[in-house]
């Protein structure tokens, strides 16, 4: 298998899409939908792999980490990936971007540290991620879905929501210590 070609998505700096190639006949198809040499920028020393299963509506988000990277792959169904760039030092700082990924578009999403990150299922789905670093609850941190500084659309009228992603915080009430340099 060759390497899929890598391309950074244009709104966020260090925000990186993999274009993946299925193989395919009568009995279905072969995917490669991640390698660590796609991503030399990071260690990949402690990989953990992860499954999210969601019912249409659910909204997941939007979190952020100062210790671990994220890459994500819709085995099935369709997610909207909203992104915001919380990094002070980044020419993108406080951008936001959508992406729809899943049936439609077999794409992997790569979202670096100070990325906050989160989905909608637009149809039941099942996300796999992958992060550079061993779960730590103290790494988790979150910011509100509907903040209105950030504006991302959803997709979803009425998002079923944790309590966690309900109680996140604007980006405004988020405090120094907790925001990525």
């Amino acid at each position: 298998m060759s390497n899929a070609p890598i391309q950074p998505l244009s709104e966020i700096d260090g925000v990186f899409i993999a274009t993946l190639k299925a193989y395919g006949d009568d009995r279905g198809r072969f995917m490669e939908t991640f390698r660590k040499e796609w991503f030399p920028q990071v260690s990949w020393d402690k990989m953990q792999s992860n499954r999210s299963d969601s019912k249409a509506g659910v909204l997941r988000g939007l979190h952020y980490h100062f210790k671990q990277v994220d890459y994500w792959y819709a085995v099935n169904g369709t997610i909207r990936a909203g992104l915001v760039d919380l990094r002070p030092s980044s020419s993108t700082y406080l951008q936001s971007a959508t992406l729809d990924m899943g049936d439609d578009n077999p794409v992997g999403l790569f979202i670096p540290v100070g990325v906050a990150h989160g989905f909608s299922a637009l149809t039941d789905c099942t996300l796999t991620y992958i992060v550079n670093n061993y779960y730590d609850g103290g790494d988790e941190f979150g910011i509100a879905y509907n903040d209105p500084q950030i504006g991302i659309d959803w997709g979803v009228d009425e998002p079923y929501l944790s309590d966690r992603d309900i109680n996140n915080p604007l980006i405004e009430n988020i405090p120094s210590e907790h925001m990525p340099k």
